[in-house]
């Protein structure tokens, strides 16, 4: 950067340290989390055990889940990142409410948070199918397993249970993949895994692999506006 001014040129040099992809790191807590969740669910995870569950929910996957949003906001991926601190924060909840009341089978607080909860994740898996795909489809199955979960909670019967928890060991197996192809992606600069990234996130993951030719900063997590 260059100016005169006023007397003689002067030079700045800014250097820029990108950020690393917080989305493997947020995926692969995500899928302990539901881990947990589906134990619980099935039955698993019951009585006294309930409580060491709530504790790992709040002290493992929610610190986890919150640094990756934090990442993902100072990256300026703003989808991924809202998604990273509902995500988190819900952990947090489930946590504590697991811990305080562990042998509660039904809550209608919890009921009502959780439809809530599903609620919010739809226009958030709407704007994950516009970037990238994989993030819609995980979202979309979130969606699906805290309406499960909620209208259990409400009132629904034990089948309704058993397929949250099939959602929840579902969401576990994608969280694996996506943890594992947003990691290769970033570790080889280009997609290894199909993530089917569309529109903008597709042409950054292209400018990323199209070896430069453009003036201009590293087109990586940090620099980029999409992760």
């Amino acid at each position: 950067m260059t100016g005169s001014e006023a007397g003689p040129s002067r030079t700045a040099t800014v250097t820029v340290r990108p950020y690393g992809n917080p989305l493997p790191l947020g995926f692969f807590a995500f899928g302990v989390g539901m881990v947990l969740l589906a134990g619980i669910s099935l039955g698993l995870v019951s009585g006294d055990q309930v409580r060491p569950a709530g504790l790992l929910l709040a002290v493992f996957v929610f610190p986890l889940e919150f640094l990756a949003a934090v990442i993902a906001f100072l990256s300026r991926d703003t989808a991924a990142a809202a998604a990273l601190g509902l995500f988190a924060t819900s952990w947090a909840a489930l946590g504590v409410l697991h811990v305080a009341a562990p042998q509660q089978d039904r809550s209608v607080a919890a009921g009502m948070f959780l439809s809530a909860f599903a609620l919010m994740l739809v226009p958030l898996a709407v704007a994950g199918f516009l970037g990238k795909t994989l993030l819609g489809v995980v979202l979309s199955v979130s969606a699906l397993r805290a309406s499960l979960a909620a209208s259990y909670q409400l009132g629904a019967v034990r089948l309704v249970e058993l397929a949250d928890a099939a959602a929840a060991l579902l969401l576990a197996v994608l969280a694996l993949y996506a943890g594992t192809a947003f990691l290769l992606e970033d570790l080889h600069r280009r997609t290894v895994l199909p993530v089917r990234r569309r529109g903008e996130a597709r042409r950054v993951m292209e400018d990323d692999g199209d070896g430069g030719g453009r003036a201009g900063p590293p087109r990586e997590p940090g620099v980029r506006g999409q992760l």
